[in-house]
């Protein structure tokens, strides 16, 4: 018997799967992420000009440029970029490292979570600036105790997504990990690992932002080397394209450091829709 598929039925079959290999529409690429940027540049390049801005209050861009240039040809936009950024991964490196493992420590053993949890609650509610007079007694003035503020403020983002992605993860994965037979380090790498990676790597992306914060802070006091010097130095002689140049390369690392987790996030889990 042949069945006449109807009308309605053919309105109501499930669309043909999108073909993967076919180009987005030009609004929606990558390069829409820089329109609004491009475009801020561009109008305050224009108020500039027409003077609508004092440059005493905030040079153009092209000032800026310049002054990049000027900084990058004697070398020492390199160096003290070098320096910041040495602080500003030792400090990441060692906070979210760990942030990580305390994550996972108290995420996956309760009386963990009892004794350590709320102490870190409290800490995390600490602001770094009133810290500093602390740091400066215990450290001094010296790297150890930038690395310390950078490491502190990094530590609470990494260990608060890892907490709640461990508690997150499905307890009917455990329960079949013990079922099986799986030992604590094989149920750590197929289940919990897996389980938290995505809270992990959201940690990982807010701990970087907060970073350059940390950083900005630390290189507020006793420091002769690095952007937030070279941003400190330029204030007292009023360098105004100096100081903004120092924001610019703030919000660059930024962003350069939110594309390297995305990237990461990409390749780690595919199978999550990253925006």
């Amino acid at each position: 018997m042949t069945v006449h598929t109807t009308s309605r039925q053919q309105a109501v079959s499930p669309p043909t799967a999108r073909d993967p290999h076919r180009s987005s529409p030009v609004w929606q690429g990558e390069w829409v992420r820089w329109l609004v940027p491009l475009l801020m540049v561009l109008v305050w390049q224009l108020a500039a000009s027409t003077g609508w801005l004092n440059p005493r209050v905030l040079p153009a861009p092209s000032a800026v440029v310049a002054a990049a240039w000027e900084l990058a040809r004697t070398g020492e936009l390199g160096r003290h970029f070098l320096i910041s950024l040495q602080r500003a991964g030792l400090g990441i490196l060692i906070g979210g490292g760990l942030g990580f493992l305390f994550g996972i420590l108290t995420g996956t053993f309760r009386v963990a979570n009892l004794l350590l949890d709320t102490t870190f609650q409290m800490l995390r509610t600490i602001p770094n600036l009133a810290l500093i007079p602390l740091v400066i007694l215990w450290f001094g003035i010296g790297e150890s105790g930038k690395v310390f503020l950078i490491a502190l403020a990094t530590f609470f983002p990494v260990y608060l997504n890892t907490l709640h992605g461990v508690r997150g993860i499905d307890p009917r994965l455990t329960e079949m990990a013990r079922v099986y037979g799986l030992s604590a380090l094989d149920t750590f790498r197929r289940v919990t690992l897996p389980g938290a990676l995505p809270g992990v790597l959201v940690g990982v992306r807010y701990a970087l932002g907060i970073s350059w914060l940390a950083l900005v802070v630390s290189e507020s006091f006793g420091a002769s080397s690095g952007i937030g010097f070279l941003a400190m130095d330029a204030r007292e002689f009023f360098r105004t394209n100096v100081i903004v140049l120092a924001i610019v390369i703030y919000a660059l690392i930024g962003k350069v450091a939110d594309l390297l987790v995305r990237t990461l996030e990409r390749r780690l889990l595919p199978w999550k829709v990253n925006s």
